[in-house]
């Protein structure tokens, strides 16, 4: 794509030439000047703003639920699987949830601020490492439209702006909770350049996002992998991403079976469309119970796909083909391994995992701590269902995303991850010998 020189009183950047580009580039501009007004606000007023949105969102059911049927019946005429569709779907109990994780943001801490050390050298000067916003933040995702209110709270509430491009399926409901959310910041006096919907769905719009070095300081991805791997490679600003939730959960010979049978059901079939959701399950060869767990995720038709040993366990799951173990379904399909001890487990978890999210189902205190210690995923746990990997979950309000990379953040990405730092540096007249 063409591009052209931004004057540099503006920034010394290139942006994508054309209509689109244009757009996008003035988009940025606003966003980064409401985000130098966003962080000189006490954070008592950025935390006003967000009830005031939450509010609005509550009092604008009606219309975002007629914007969401309206998405619905658009992509289920397109063949949408019925993962998307279920990412895709808002009720009145998913909007209210949403309405008030935006409420709950507000009462977090602000990081913004915060001293995260602080030293005083030998010759007096003192220092100290101190958070600050990220700035103009731009968000790329799919189908989720609770994603517009998520990262729009957690980006106010850190003092960055952010720029929101969702995707086409859900474009009606975006525009209905930006329209909500953004009313409801202005009674406090915060900008709507502080949060602003791209209004196209041209995928120039993305591309242009994604060239917009020095007017975007951080691109987000949320979707599926051809998502993810498109802002990867042409972007030339920062990127936080995460790749498939392949989470897997092994349930060790040590492992209490009612406790397993409850957590790889609730792994599963709690909701097949979430990052979280277990997509393979490996039983300890000498577990002493593999049908009892097999069993009530056949019953709820849930498919199995297995390996020689795990098929032995019941004729009724079928043969895994060589992508499945590979697979993020997100869909009533399961992946289902038979391994020879913990440490077969943890190498099948390296080989085919995708660091996200990995659970271990054991009674052996010693066996859970090896998991936890060495298996390299950005989210590990122990007698737990895999599906608590969630920023909600977490205690952080929301999440824009889970980080499966190893830089800046990783995990649940909530207000301090949106974070960066500065040195403070003081002194009294010392200079270098």
């Amino acid at each position: 794509m063409a591009t052209t020189a931004i004057k540099p009183a503006e920034s010394a950047i290139e942006v994508a030439t054309g209509t689109v580009g244009e757009s996008v580039r003035a988009l940025a501009l606003a966003g980064r000047l409401a985000q130098q007004q966003l962080a000189r606000l006490p954070s008592a007023v950025r935390a006003a703003a967000l009830r005031s949105a939450a509010k609005a969102l509550h009092q604008a059911a009606p219309e975002i639920l007629a914007a969401n049927a309206a998405d619905m019946a658009a992509a289920r005429v397109a063949g949408l699987s019925a993962a998307m569709l279920d990412r895709l779907l808002l009720d009145g109990p998913r909007l209210a949830a949403m309405a008030d994780a935006v409420a709950a943001i507000a009462d977090l801490p602000d990081p913004a601020g915060e001293i995260i050390d602080r030293r005083e050298r030998p010759n007096g000067l003192v220092l100290e490492r101190v958070r600050i916003p990220v700035g103009l933040i731009g968000i790329v995702y799919e189908s989720r439209p609770n994603v517009t209110a998520d990262a729009a709270a957690l980006c106010v509430r850190s003092g960055n702006a952010v720029l929101l491009r969702g995707g086409s399926e859900a474009v009606r409901s975006n525009r209905a909770i930006h329209a909500a959310f953004v009313s409801g910041l202005a009674t406090q006096g915060v900008s709507a350049a502080a949060v602003q919907l791209i209004p196209t769905q041209d995928r120039a719009a993305v591309g242009a996002m994604l060239t917009a070095a020095g007017l975007i300081d951080m691109v987000i991805p949320r979707g599926g992998r051809s998502l993810v791997e498109r802002v990867q490679t042409e972007a030339r600003v920062p990127v936080l991403a995460h790749l498939d939730g392949l989470c897997v959960s092994y349930i060790h010979a040590a492992a209490d079976p009612a406790k397993a049978r409850a957590i790889a059901h609730n792994a599963k079939v709690r909701r097949t469309g979430v990052c979280g959701a277990m997509e393979t399950l490996l039983i300890d060869a000498t577990f002493p119970d593999p049908h009892g767990l097999v069993e009530p995720l056949l019953a709820d038709g849930c498919e199995l796909r297995g390996d020689a040993r795990a098929r032995a366990i019941d004729p009724r799951i079928k043969p895994a083909t060589a992508d499945d173990f590979d697979t993020e379904h997100l869909d009533m399909i399961l992946n289902v391994a038979v391994v020879d001890g913990l440490d077969e487990a943890m190498a099948h978890i390296d080989r085919h995992g995708s660091h996200h999210t990995d659970a271990i189902v054991t009674e052996d205190a010693e066996a859970a701590e090896r998991f936890l210690a060495e298996v390299d995923s950005a989210i590990v746990m122990h007698n737990a269902s895999s599906q608590f990997a969630d920023g909600g979950e977490f205690g952080m309000g929301a999440e824009i995303g889970i980080a499966t990379g190893r830089l800046h953040a990783r995990g649940p990405v909530a207000l301090e991850g949106l974070t960066t730092y500065k040195w403070l540096v003081r002194g009294t007249g010392q200079i270098r010998p």
